[in-house]
């Protein structure tokens, strides 16, 4: 008896969906490795955090694997076997990356399966302590009465910092000064020495000079108030109306892994980010936890690569 090709191709469904529930339920057999940029970003602090929560639920060694940063850990990443053995902890860099640079050697879109928008660090903006502005308002007509005046720290071209303060000058409609650093101390002291006079950054990288009145915070950049940031008005109430700009932490399985097995990553993983202690380490360091499902990290990848991509191109922005 001859089987149709409909028919084939449905029990060939079946047999899959078979195969990838047993994987599903004997995963894993063999340690876990998380790819991440350098020690001390908002990612690797994510990742050890959950790697240590899931070794203890798993009954599996999880490794964190740190690679230089830029587009090295999503290329890793994007290579190995979609297996569940190699998961991406990345920041916005997977997405804004290929929108830098002419060539990227992975398809943000194409080459990873979303497992969960891990957490989100807010960039707050903050002023020398000897800017005469105490709001965003005021900093804004400062700026308009002195075009090209005054300058803005960024910890590298096409970072989070340099972003944030772009679509800042593009809504507010000031004229502002780039001073690039070579990452995120140099940034901060140029700041504090007033070779720069506003800067864009993580709430708890500026905590110490903000109580000790050398720098002032004037808003977070989230798009509603933060409990991380007690008091602090968001920019886009403050007079730069749409304005949002946050640093994302994202994970990430190689594309084809068995959808079954993105699903237990992501209830595995959430679990882990739900835990108090976990949330308040991280809270700790300017991280603030989402832990939504696969499809709202995919939503909000591309919504961010059409937002983010018409200020790069705007600014004319490039990274080689």
């Amino acid at each position: 008896m001859r089987l149709s090709p409909s028919l084939l191709h449905r029990l060939a469904g079946i047999i899959a969906l078979g195969v990838t529930s047993v994987y599903g339920q004997n995963y894993p057999t063999k340690p876990i490795r998380f790819v991440t940029s350098g020690v001390g970003g908002s990612p690797d602090i994510v990742a050890r955090l959950t790697a240590a929560g899931l070794t203890a639920s798993l009954g599996q060694q999880v490794i964190v694997d740190n690679r230089s940063s830029g587009v090295v850990p999503g290329e890793t990443v994007s290579k190995a076997q979609p297996d569940g053995y190699t998961l991406l902890f990345t920041s916005g860099i997977l997405w804004t990356g290929p929108l830098l640079q002419s060539k990227t050697p992975y398809n943000p879109v194409t080459d990873f399966a979303p497992i969960t928008l891990a957490g989100t660090v807010a960039n707050i903006l903050v002023v020398n302590a000897s800017l005469p502005v105490g709001t965003v308002r005021e900093l804004i007509e400062y700026c308009k009465a002195r075009p090209g005046k005054l300058n803005y720290a960024s910890s590298s071209m096409g970072s989070s910092s340099h972003l944030a303060a772009e679509l800042f000058r593009a809504i507010a409609g000031v004229d502002i000064v780039q001073i690039n650093y070579k990452g995120a101390g140099p940034a901060l002291n140029g700041l504090l020495t007033g070779e720069s006079h506003l800067a864009f950054t993580n709430a708890a990288s500026v905590a110490t000079q903000v109580s000790a009145g050398r720098l002032k915070a004037l808003a977070t950049g989230s798009a509603e108030p933060s409990a991380l940031t007690p008091g602090l008005p968001t920019l886009a109430a403050s007079g730069v109306p749409g304005y949002e700009s946050v640093q994302a932490v994202a994970i990430f399985a190689p594309a084809r892994t068995p959808t079954m097995l993105v699903e237990r990553l992501n209830r595995e993983i959430v679990l882990v980010l739900n835990a108090t202690e976990v949330r308040s380490r991280l809270a700790n360091v300017g991280v603030e936890i989402v832990a939504s499902s696969p499809a709202m990290l995919a939503v909000k990848m591309k919504s961010e690569m059409v937002r983010l991509g018409k200020v790069i191109k705007d600014a004319g922005i490039r990274v080689e």
